[in-house]
């Protein structure tokens, strides 16, 4: 099976078409019912009275959506977006550069904000609370501190990682919402969708088969789709039909569940050469030999969500699913 249909991020050839399926308002936006509702009332308010929406905090899986309704925050705002992430923030100058050149009234999105240094997070703060940074001009005796008032704005902040954000940076969020996983039917409407974008025709049961198997992530959804839609233009006439759309996903090692070698890979590794567990996530990566970024990031939260491995303080179990799962009781 190819890992980038399953990969966490978007990758270089996909993000114009990515790009293209984004939904541009909270009415397109299909999901995440309760975190719409309150955005629209929150966004409503603000306009009302004419201010600034507070600091915004999404989180939760990767392809969920994080990226998505920061652009739609701003377009619902009126406002211009800026989109950087934490690995691209080396150093307090270049989130200084960043600060001072938004426009008034504008949204700053950070992706994986989790991976901010603790130095550039401090910078953060003021920002946050008081629109302003302070800044050292010079070097030893002569140096002295500049106070630089920004204009307003709103940071959205994304992270996968929620947990390994600093309790004073989460503090300064006023709206903090989990994004969590999809129904299957609101996957098939999401497909309905970019297949119309597409300019795809299909059948509605291979719609729902793929719909099964995205393991709860529109991203995955979309990437299936055009894999599918490829794979229907050289084996078929470009109609992905329910025999079309199994064949592919035979062929993807794509299982009814979600599944695919890795996963099968990781359920049999637990419980053959371990015991069940418990085992530590290095210990596990060394016995797959992937990396424990690839495991935690891509494959771990899928399993847990579907109930086949938990997390303990010693290490990951596998479940009585997931053992039923390796015995090939529930294939």
């Amino acid at each position: 099976m190819d890992k980038e249909i399953f990969s966490p991020t978007a990758l270089p050839d996909e993000r114009i078409i990515e790009a293209s399926l984004r939904p541009k308002t909270l009415q397109e936006f299909v999901g995440q019912e309760r975190i719409k509702a309150q955005l629209e009332i929150f966004l409503k308010a603000s306009l009302k009275r004419g201010e600034m929406l507070d600091h915004l905090l999404f989180y939760g899986p990767p392809g969920l959506g994080k990226t998505t309704l920061a652009y739609i925050v701003a377009s619902e705002m009126g406002a211009s977006i800026q989109v950087t992430s934490g690995p691209a923030i080396e150093k307090a100058g270049d989130l200084v550069a960043i600060l001072t050149a938004l426009d008034e009234g504008s949204v700053l999105f950070i992706d994986e904000i989790h991976r901010l240094g603790k130095s550039i997070e401090e910078i953060l703060y003021s920002a946050m609370e008081d629109k302003e940074i302070d800044i050292v001009i010079g070097k030893g005796a002569g140096a002295r501190a500049i106070r630089i008032r920004l204009p307003q704005f709103t940071l959205v902040g994304a992270t996968t990682r929620f947990g390994l954000l600093s309790p004073p940076l989460r503090e300064r969020f006023g709206i903090v919402e989990k994004l969590d996983y999809y129904s299957s039917t609101e996957l098939f409407k999401i497909l309905e969708r970019s297949a119309r974008i597409l300019n795809v025709e299909y059948e509605e049961s291979a719609l729902n088969e793929i719909a099964l198997r995205s393991r709860g992530t529109p991203r995955i959804a979309n990437r299936l789709i055009k894999r599918i839609r490829d794979y229907a233009e050289v084996k078929g006439n470009g109609f992905i039909s329910h025999n079309i759309a199994l064949d592919a996903l035979s062929l993807f090692e794509i299982d009814q569940y979600g599944l695919d070698r890795e996963d099968i890979d990781i359920l049999r590794t637990i419980f053959h050469k371990f015991n069940g567990g418990p085992v530590g996530i290095e210990t596990l990566s060394n016995a797959l030999g992937e990396s424990p970024e690839t495991i935690e990031e891509i494959y771990e939260p899928y399993l847990i969500k579907m109930g086949y491995i938990e997390r303990t303080p010693r290490g990951r179990i596998i479940t009585e699913n997931g053992i039923n799962i390796v015995k090939g009781k529930v294939r």
